[in-house]
């Protein structure tokens, strides 16, 4: 039998033409609606799946659901946005830190420019030379303290408002998917059931595109996500039909 040329072995030169990179890095509005689904997917879900076991009408899950909706999305957008915020207003007082010490406490700054350099594997003259170079201009020198030393990257000035409505506007559309069963139909038995089943269908497609995304494993990011979902779910239900007798 012909053997065929993806099991032969690959040399070390064949390896690296033939190797493409699969490295992903979640971008800022991906995360944002990662957090917004997840916690829109579980809280009215659980919140639901608990007045299910306590209420005998699908009408009255759907105002308390709404009304969760409504407040969960204003907080978690709110929540987002004094992030973002927070992280804009604590690069600016470091850049502005940093400025400072480049004025006043020039070699105290260029020692730490080689420092960094020196565990890059720079020495010697190449370790000057780019030392100076990067010194002999202030914004360069600062961009490279900022992001080197510090390890901070100049946020989007429109990140805190983007953040809260990518964040708010998830968590609704994560929210109706568990209520939308209460919404259509007016079975309680029925809603419950159909809410459980599509919305465990959601959580486990989300947790897998999360984890594709993510680059924590697709599979196993599913199963948990699942998981995570339906025990809240469960425990909220047996704490509300036991309260409710």
């Amino acid at each position: 039998m012909q053997q065929t040329n993806a099991s032969l072995p690959i040399d070390g030169e064949e390896a690296e033409d033939t190797h493409l990179e699969q490295h992903f890095t979640a971008s800022e509005r991906v995360r944002d609606i990662v957090i917004g689904m997840a916690d829109g997917l579980t809280v009215p879900f659980a919140l639901a799946a608990g007045l299910s076991g306590a209420l005998s009408h699908t009408w009255l899950i759907v105002v308390a659901g709404l009304a969760e909706i409504t407040a969960g999305s204003i907080a978690m957008g709110l929540g987002g946005y004094l992030a973002a915020k927070t992280e804009t207003e604590h690069y600016a007082a470091e850049l502005k830190r940093e400025e400072w010490e480049i004025v006043h406490l020039p070699k105290r700054e260029r020692q730490e420019v080689e420092q960094v350099l020196q565990e890059w594997g720079f020495e010697g003259d190449i370790l000057c030379a780019a030392t100076d170079k990067i010194c002999e201009d202030d914004q360069r020198w600062l961009d490279f303290m900022m992001k080197h030393e510090l390890g901070l990257e100049k946020p989007d000035p429109k990140r805190a408002r983007n953040s809260s409505l990518t964040i708010g506007l998830s968590y609704i559309v994560g929210g109706f998917i568990p209520l939308s069963p209460y919404i259509l139909i007016d079975d309680m038995q029925k809603s419950l059931i159909i809410s459980v089943i599509v919305t465990l269908l959601a959580l486990f497609v989300f947790g897998y595109v999360k984890g594709r995304f993510m680059g924590t494993g697709a599979w196993k990011s599913a199963f948990s996500t699942t998981l995570v979902g339906g025990v809240a779910a469960g425990i909220a239900f047996v704490v509300a039909k036991l309260i409710g007798g």
